[in-house]
């Protein structure tokens, strides 16, 4: 498979998620989304009740004594990277209960979009759980590093930047993945294909991670992105 170049283009590819959530409300859809939204409900609502309780304290204690005088730089900067961190890790986790829904998602969003049935064969479960570990494998090994980088003083002014381009980098990974994983495509060349339209692909995640960073609307943004990727796959394929 060949992605076609226009799939460079960011105001493309953000428009793509746009269209996504405009088929939200398609009554066809409406089956497979039902069970992704509750569990983004459950999971979102206990990250933003870990959060209340006790990331301002986590905070406090990555602060060395030492460096209390520039706490009113760090605790921002600490602030922004633990939120990015936190929100990305329950997103993986939602998008891993969920992915057997999502695919199913994808499948039927193809059918619309395409007027045709059977235009997708989608994998065994075994298979989409497999990859979806492997995909949560390769984002916590590149995760761990900025983790650590974090909690660096002095490096760390530059955590909150490279955590936003990671968040955009995993969530084009994580929604494009569904289209490609029923059109056959494995992990590796989803890797590929991202890359050769790098530019639209972050355009693409980096406003699905902005959309999944707001309470309440992130609960719809996820299945969004799903229709969204599936039509931005479809239409930039050669």
């Amino acid at each position: 498979m060949v992605f076609d170049k226009k799939g460079n283009n960011p105001a493309l590819a953000v428009g793509y998620l746009f269209k996504g959530l405009k088929l939200l409300a398609s009554s066809q859809l409406r089956t497979f989304i039902i069970i992704p939204i509750l569990i983004n409900v459950v999971l979102y609502s206990a990250a933003l009740t870990l959060g209340y309780f006790y990331v301002a304290d986590l905070i406090n204690q990555f602060i060395p004594g030492w460096l209390q005088w520039l706490s009113w730089i760090l605790w921002p900067l600490f602030f922004i990277s633990f939120f990015i961190a936190g929100f990305f890790t329950f997103t993986v986790l939602a998008n891993l209960l969920a992915a057997p829904f999502y695919g199913k998602l994808s499948a039927k969003t193809l059918s619309i979009i395409t007027g045709q049935t059977g235009t997708s064969a989608e994998p065994p479960l075994t298979k989409v759980m497999f990859a979806e570990l492997k995909r949560a494998g390769y984002l916590l090994t590149r995760a761990l590093p900025l983790l650590i980088l974090s909690i660096i003083p002095g490096i760390n002014v530059l955590a909150p930047f490279l955590w936003a381009l990671f968040g955009a980098w995993g969530m084009a990974l994580e929604y494009m993945a569904y289209p490609l994983e029923n059109a056959g495509v494995l992990f590796s060349e989803q890797k590929q294909l991202a890359k050769s339209i790098r530019l639209g692909a972050l355009s693409f995640g980096g406003v699905a991670a902005m959309g999944l960073a707001i309470p309440v609307l992130n609960i719809i943004v996820a299945p969004a992105a799903v229709i969204g990727a599936t039509i931005y796959v479809h239409e930039v394929r050669k």
